[in-house]
């Protein structure tokens, strides 16, 4: 119901649904693009790559597209020259636009060379070895398929008060493949976003009557919904009141009242409900001040 929706609103109210990427076409025989951002936490990205060298996958159908913040690191360039003996890996020092995921993912898309185009997160873990076998399989069989959508599993270290993800099937870049000829008709992401920059590429994917699979037999683990402080919604939140230069007024609205609409949760007790809630009250911060403050918020 909520994409045919979205879908009536943009027939009444249509726009530009591109981003700002403009996708080169697939070449060099590479199936699949793994792209990967990540700044620091080299421990974490030790991790997603090590389950992607474990992969039965033919090595030559895909590649692993690191894009590394703020100019890149010493410490990122030799982790990824360390598993260049059993992946092909893409090293990118970010050029600029530092902190806006939407940049720093168009800017891997850019670069990346598969017909499939899969967005993982430096703390995403794949435990199945045949994930990517299975996943090229799933879009062969699927002609349909715009994008496969792997179900997510909450993973855990020290946390107190466990719990899952809202949604096993919710798009984000976590873990979401798309066909490389959506992701250029849409033209990638929205520069200017630094976080929920997936989420808001999903609005246009959704409006545009894309075609999403949830494919049970790809799973992930992914840590879940963590909102320590303000500073990270609050910066999301200006990143979406930014969107009303493009969205119609209406479906503006819309998209910001869906994203603030968990922050009466932060009232309840369950530890889900107060991440939930922390970033529904931080996203709402941020677009009421942008009323006033334009120049944007930096959160790292």
């Amino acid at each position: 119901m909520r994409d045919a929706f979205l879908r009536t609103l943009y027939r009444l109210f249509p726009f530009d649904l591109r981003g700002d990427c403009p996708v080169p076409p697939s070449r060099e025989g590479i199936r699949i693009s793994c792209i990967i951002n990540f700044y620091g936490r080299l421990d974490l990205l030790n991790g997603i790559l090590h389950s992607l060298a474990q992969q039965q996958y033919d090595r030559e159908l895909f590649e692993v597209v690191l894009v590394e913040d703020r100019n890149g690191t010493e410490a990122g360039r030799h982790l990824a020259k360390d598993f260049s003996s059993s992946l092909q890996t893409v090293y990118l020092p970010l050029d600029k636009n530092f902190g806006n995921m939407g940049y720093s993912r168009n800017y891997g898309l850019r670069h990346s060379r598969g017909e499939i185009v899969l967005f993982l997160d430096d703390d995403t873990v794949l435990l199945q070895q045949d994930f990517l076998e299975v996943l090229d399989d799933e879009f062969r069989r699927k002609p349909r398929a715009d994008a496969i959508i792997p179900h997510g599993h909450a993973s855990f270290a020290l946390i107190e008060g466990q719990y899952d993800h809202h949604d096993p099937y919710f798009m984000t870049s976590r873990c979401t493949a798309y066909r490389r000829q959506v992701l250029a008709e849409l033209g990638g992401f929205v520069s200017h976003f630094v976080g929920q920059e997936d989420v808001e590429f999903v609005v246009r994917f959704l409006l545009a009557g894309k075609i999403s699979i949830c494919a049970a037999g790809l799973n992930y683990f992914h840590p879940p919904l963590l909102v320590p402080n303000f500073r990270k919604p609050k910066a999301v939140g200006h990143s979406f009141y930014r969107l009303k230069a493009r969205y119609p007024v209406l479906l503006w609205l819309l998209v910001l009242i869906n994203c603030s609409r968990h922050a009466p949760l932060y009232l309840l007790p369950a530890r889900r409900c107060r991440e939930m809630g922390r970033f529904g009250i931080g996203f709402l911060a941020g677009v009421l001040v942008s009323l006033f403050k334009k120049e944007g918020f930096h959160y790292n």
